[in-house]
């Protein structure tokens, strides 16, 4: 039986990509898990409700690199039952109809390959907006972003502050001949405020329903602003 409390959670869906290689180069990518972890106890211990998508559902690529470290919300994530289990069987995003308070995108190279073209989810983020819904994304996952359009048919970020892996650090991690774009750059070209941190630094921002973060370490940052903006 369901009770009052649960019928009237605040929901959030994190979305992740399927993309699992860095273009030609052989190496492998995907998500990044702390950007999926750390949000997600942020979110869930706030009493919200999570689900989690993809473009192709099933289980997801998760980037290999971001499997170990000191990331305690990593640990916690991989030992945890409930959270894996809607890992290894995320919803498919085209069959993703009922409604969500928030959608949060989850960085990682892979978004910039499949997300970041997705049409399905351009329309997604785009209708969730305009209806009033807080729509983030942290890291890479602004590349997403690029192709959402607002009821008027300008680029979502066209005029608000936005965040995202920087040139600099993009640079740092020896990938800006391998992706597509320069995250960085198609944000400012598309109009976006573009702010960022120091390199590696949490850094996130909030404009409006628009709630975005540069890097790993803004993860949590940036759930906690959803709340904020759901709030």
């Amino acid at each position: 039986m369901t009770t009052k409390n649960e019928t009237t959670k605040k929901t959030v869906l994190m979305i992740v990509t399927s993309h699992a290689q860095l273009g030609t180069s052989g190496q492998k990518t995907g998500f990044w898990l702390e950007e999926l972890a750390a949000p997600y106890y942020e979110l869930v211990e706030a009493g919200f409700a999570v689900d989690i998508a993809s473009p192709l559902g099933g289980k997801p690529p998760v980037d290999p690199k971001s499997e170990s470290g000191a990331a305690p919300s990593v640990t916690r994530f991989q030992g945890d039952r409930e959270a894996t289990a809607k890992l290894v069987a995320t919803k498919r995003l085209g069959d993703v109809t009922s409604p969500y308070d928030a959608y949060f995108v989850v960085g990682g190279h892979g978004v910039m390959w499949d997300l970041a073209e997705s049409d399905v989810l351009a329309k997604l983020l785009g209708h969730a907006h305009d209806e009033g819904r807080v729509v983030a994304a942290v890291c890479h996952g602004p590349a997403a972003l690029s192709s959402v359009k607002d009821a008027s048919g300008a680029p979502l970020v066209k005029g608000k502050r936005v965040a995202g892996f920087s040139n600099e650090e993009e640079d740092a991690v020896g990938l800006t001949g391998i992706v597509p774009f320069a995250l960085e750059t198609r944000l400012r070209d598309l109009g976006g405020l573009y702010e960022s941190g120091p390199k590696w630094g949490s850094f996130a921002v909030c404009d409006g329903r628009l709630v975005t973060g540069q890097n790993p370490a803004s993860s949590a940052a940036v759930a906690k602003l959803v709340i904020q903006a759901i709030a």
